[in-house]
C-alpha cells in the first residue's frame, strides 16, 4: 500500500478515534463505581432532586451541542463554566451560582477524560497501517481542550504529526488546514484519504482539498439529511479503514494495468 496511491491518512478524532459523546455522557450518569458523576454529586452533596440535577445536565449538553467559542473574548474554561451556571439558573432560578458551576464543571471534565480511550483493537490497526502509510491526526476545536483529551487517550505515538484546528488560522472544512497537513508529512493532497465522522467538516474539508479520497465514518448507517457533499467511501467502525484501503490499492493496481495494455495496444 501506498506504493502507487495513497500515502497518507488523515484521521478525525472525537467520535472518531475516541468515543467523546460517549464519554460526556458517562461523565454526568455514571455512578458505579464512584458516585463522582454530576448528577450523583448533585444529588448527594448538594440534596437536588434527580429531575432537577438531570435537567441541569440536560440544558448544558445542549448549550455544548450549540457552543460558539471565540479564544479572543473568552477561555474555553471560563465559557463552559458559564454553561453550568445558566443552566443552574434556568432549572432552579434565584441568583446565580458561579461556585457550584464550577464545580460540575471540573467534576464533568475530569471525569470525561477519564473515559477517554483509544480501544485496542484501534490501536492495533493505527500500528498496522502505519507500517506503509503515514498517519495525521486533524481534529478541530479549541487548543487545550483538544490536547487535554490527545493526553488522557495517549493517542499520541500512532502518528506522524498532530494538527489542532484551533491552532491554526482556519480549522476544517478550510482547505488551508487540509494543506498544511499535507505539507507537514511531505505529500501530495492526491495522495491523502481523510476520515471522520462529520459530513460538514472532515469529508466537505477533504473534498474542498482536493484529497484522493473521503471515508465517512457513520455508526448508525443512517442515510444523510441531504444529499451534499458525498463522501467516496461510507463505514460504520473505523475499524473497516484497512478494508477500504485495499480496495482502492486493487482499483489503482487494476487501473494501472488497464491503462499499460490500452498503451502496448496502441
Amino acid at each position: 500500500m501506498g506504493l502507487h496511491g495513497v500515502k497518507a491518512v488523515f484521521f478525525d478524532l472525537d467520535n472518531t478515534l475516541i468515543d467523546t459523546a460517549a464519554a460526556g455522557r458517562r461523565a454526568i450518569e455514571e455512578r458505579a463505581p464512584r458516585p463522582l458523576q454530576v448528577i450523583s454529586a448533585l444529588q448527594s452533596k448538594h440534596h437536588y432532586g434527580e429531575g432537577e440535577a438531570r435537567a441541569i445536565c440536560d440544558k448544558v449538553q445542549a448549550k455544548l451541542l450549540k457552543e460558539c467559542h471565540d479564544p479572543a473574548k473568552m477561555c474555553i474554561t471560563d465559557l463552559r463554566i458559564s454553561h453550568w451556571e445558566e443552566a443552574i439558573q434556568e432549572t432552579m432560578g434565584g441568583e446565580a451560582n458561579r461556585d457550584l458551576a464550577a464545580e460540575c464543571y471540573y467534576l464533568w471534565k475530569t471525569t470525561r477524560l477519564q473515559h477517554l480511550t483509544l480501544a485496542e483493537d484501534t490501536r492495533a490497526m493505527l500500528t498496522e497501517l502505519r507500517k506503509g502509510l503515514r498517519l495525521l491526526l486533524l481534529t478541530n476545536g479549541e487548543r487545550q481542550t483538544q490536547r487535554e483529551k490527545i493526553e488522557a487517550c495517549a493517542c499520541q505515538p500512532y502518528f506522524d504529526a498532530i494538527v489542532v484546528g484551533g491552532e491554526q488560522k482556519e480549522e476544517k472544512p478550510a482547505p488551508s488546514i487540509f494543506h498544511y497537513c499535507c505539507d507537514l508529512l511531505g505529500v501530495q493532497p492526491a495522495e491523502c484519504v481523510m476520515v471522520g465522522d462529520s459530513l460538514d467538516t472532515d469529508i466537505q474539508g477533504g473534498l474542498n482539498a482536493g484529497l484522493k479520497a473521503t471515508v465517512w465514518l457513520n455508526k448508525a448507517m443512517t442515510a444523510p439529511v441531504d444529499a451534499s457533499p458525498v463522501p467516496h467511501y461510507i463505514i460504520s467502525s473505523v475499524l473497516d479503514l484497512p478494508a477500504v484501503l485495499q480496495k482502492m490499492e486493487h482499483n489503482i493496481n487494476a487501473k494501472l494495468e488497464s491503462d499499460h495494455m490500452a498503451s502496448s495496444d496502441e
